[in-house]
């Protein structure tokens, strides 16, 4: 019989014990192991049941037990199940003389057993299984430890609870770690996951005095054939260019969907340049016969821009950045082919030199505008805010891609005073807005590249800007990417806190495409939210991209933040995430970018009108800060 004492001690080993990172099997082979000793019983006996599911975890003391409970499961009968169906302990003092059990009594008997006692796992009303407790002999248990055996069958459930817990937040972080590196629809490496080979290749190269090379290719013609197959067919495309540029690389080369239809190949350690455009050749030939797709014949072509350092010399994002340069220039040339731009100097795809004197001059010559994608409440899709996206219109090369204009603007030291020429354009069209629309309830959303926050005197510039438009503080919201975290903490905190302190709004926009420790959520006042379109995608194609949103948007309202989900095209997808709680959304099911002027006539009509919902031809890709970023939705 077990004394308090007993009990008591057993108690505190069993805390000692399991207060680490225990395992599920490891705390049921504790329990069994410890309350043998202590209740001197021949064996005992754990199993967990889920509900409608087949036991999946099992314990035993003694090969005899782990046998009488895989007998019981599998009899569908017995003390065990009794115990766990029942929520109440089941004694059974005497197998000869017990009626309860008519088929597992006689397999019991048989194999000696004489007397066994239940117990369920208790957690407030529910079960996790039931622990048995088996004798060689007839006789019953002292009531004391019945009673001693519940209590440690009860602490047993609560830490299992625990390790549940501990376990399926592991395998969301998994499934969460490996979205955000991979492309959800191809399986490719996303921008991400190019990033770091990229950094390995700079590595690299510095070291063995090699070379490094980028193809940017972009599918011709694929948003015409979304209008006209539709984006399921669209979607099986991608599967199949994927397959087709796979079979071309080369061992050792990175192969990445960046985009909606743009694919990056990063290729290491060239001998020469020959290899780079034997490999282009290689590219054009896998399209050249057409791609059959359930019985559909469609023939595509590609333009690709070709960007490579010299031996040695340093390889940045850059080199993802002038072959997006030249795939622009090969789409300006009619598509179908490719463009070379050599780090080195001279170009086929345009001067870089020009461009940075040209967009010195671009903001005083007209050619920078704003377009506004719509953020939209989910639960009565009423418009609530508007996301500000800068457009270069460069005079003789059209539309110069997001990514490169943030790229020299950074270089070139012009970051800040495009960056404050953003805000104050759009706090002034958000009080155009107003004014044929008072009492209207909307947001401006703008973004902050690293650089510039870290700029001095970025606040100061804010603040001026607020009240220079007579600006709403709290109507301003800034977003923020997770590099702000990682490139300075310490200062990052003290921007922030300064911003805050003057009522602006923060947000973590593209949650998820980085590496943000989810601490960083705990240690930075942002206010929202903004999870990345990658995983938004995944409804609907991949269980765990609803399994992922449904996580974050749970964990940003237990620290008390909203969320607002990025790339929204199908009602599916906005039917899932209002469901999950996502308070607000954006992307083309709702309206690409638009006009300035345009924001007024959605704040008359509303959203439901088919013209808003097609929008405009879609705009050069390529997401940059200071609100430099393509439409929030897949091409």
């Amino acid at each position: 019989m077990v004394d308090e004492d007993t009990l008591s001690s057993v108690l505190s080993d069993f805390a000692r014990t399991l207060i680490t990172d225990f395992p599920i099997q490891g705390i049921l082979d504790h329990l069994v192991e410890r309350i043998v000793d202590v209740l001197a019983v021949t064996a005992a006996g754990v199993t967990l049941i889920s509900p409608g599911m087949a036991p999946h975890y099992v314990a035993a003391s003694n090969a005899d037990a782990l046998d009488f409970e895989r007998l019981q499961t599998e009899l569908g009968q017995g003390p065990c199940l009794a115990a766990y169906e029942t929520g109440e302990a089941v004694s059974v003092p005497d197998m000869r003389r017990d009626n309860r059990f008519p088929d597992f009594a006689p397999a019991a008997i048989a194999a000696g057993m004489g007397a066994v006692f239940a117990f369920p796992l208790r957690h407030g009303a529910g079960r996790l299984g039931a622990l048995d407790l088996y004798r060689d002999t007839p006789g019953a248990l002292d009531p004391r430890d019945m009673a001693a055996a519940q209590t440690l069958a009860d602490v047993a459930a609560a830490y299992l609870l625990n390790a549940q817990a501990r376990q399926e937040a592991l395998e969301i972080s998994d499934r969460f770690r490996a979205s955000a590196l991979h492309d959800a629809l191809t399986g490719l490496p996303n921008r991400v996951l190019l990033q770091q080979r990229l950094e390995h290749a700079a590595q690299r190269a510095h070291r063995s005095h090699s070379q490094a090379a980028v193809l940017f290719a972009d599918l011709d013609r694929f948003k015409w054939v979304n209008d006209t197959y539709g984006h399921p067919f669209g979607d099986e495309l991608l599967i199949a260019v994927a397959r087709r540029l796979s079979a071309v690389v080369r061992p050792g080369d990175t192969l990445a969907r960046v985009s909606g239809d743009e694919f990056v190949i990063l290729c290491e350690d060239l001998a020469h340049v020959g290899d780079v455009m034997n490999l282009a050749r290689r590219v054009d030939e896998a399209f050249l016969s057409p791609f059959d797709l359930a019985g559909t014949q469609v023939t595509m072509t590609v333009s690709v821009g070709i960007a490579y350092s010299g031996p040695g010399e340093t390889v940045t994002d850059q080199l993802i950045t002038h072959a997006d340069l030249a795939m622009y220039q090969a789409k300006r040339l009619g598509g179908a082919t490719h463009q070379v731009i050599d780090l080195r100097g001279a170009s086929t795809a345009g001067d870089r030199n020009r461009l940075d004197r040209d967009l010195r001059s671009a903001m005083t010559g007209g050619q920078l505008d704003l377009a506004y994608q719509p953020i939209v409440r989910t639960a009565d899709g009423a418009l609530v805010g508007a996301e500000a996206l800068l457009r270069w219109t460069h005079p003789t090369q059209g539309a110069i891609p997001a990514l490169t204009t943030v790229s020299i603007a950074e270089q070139n030291g012009l970051i800040g005073g495009i960056g404050a020429w953003v805000l104050k354009r759009s706090c002034l069209d958000r009080g155009n807005w107003l004014a044929e629309h008072p009492g209207q309830p909307l947001d401006v959303s703008v973004n902050v590249s690293v650089r510039q926050l870290m700029t001095a005197g970025f606040c100061a510039t804010v603040a001026t800007i607020l009240e220079a438009t007579r600006m709403d503080p709290t109507a301003l919201v800034l977003e923020l990417t997770e590099g702000v975290f990682i490139e300075d903490g310490n200062r990052a905190t003290s921007v922030l806190a300064d911003l805050k302190a003057m009522g602006v709004r923060l947000a973590l926009d593209d949650f998820g495409s980085g590496y943000c420790s989810l601490g960083y959520l705990r240690r930075f006042p942002v206010d929202t939210i903004k999870i990345d379109q990658g995983f938004v995608t995944d409804i609907g194609h991949d269980p765990s991209g609803v399994a992922i949103v449904g996580a974050v948007t749970n964990l940003a309202h237990v620290l008390g933040l909203s969320v607002t989900a990025e790339g929204i095209e199908t009602q599916q997808q906005h039917d899932a995430v209002a469901a999950m709680g996502c308070e607000h959304a954006q992307g083309f099911l709702y309206s690409h970018a638009v006009p300035a002027a345009d924001i007024s006539s959605i704040l008359r009509t509303g959203l439901d009108g088919s013209a808003l919902r097609s929008g405009p031809p879609r705009p050069a890709s390529g997401a940059g800060r200071v609100a430099v970023e393509s439409d929030r939705g897949a091409a």
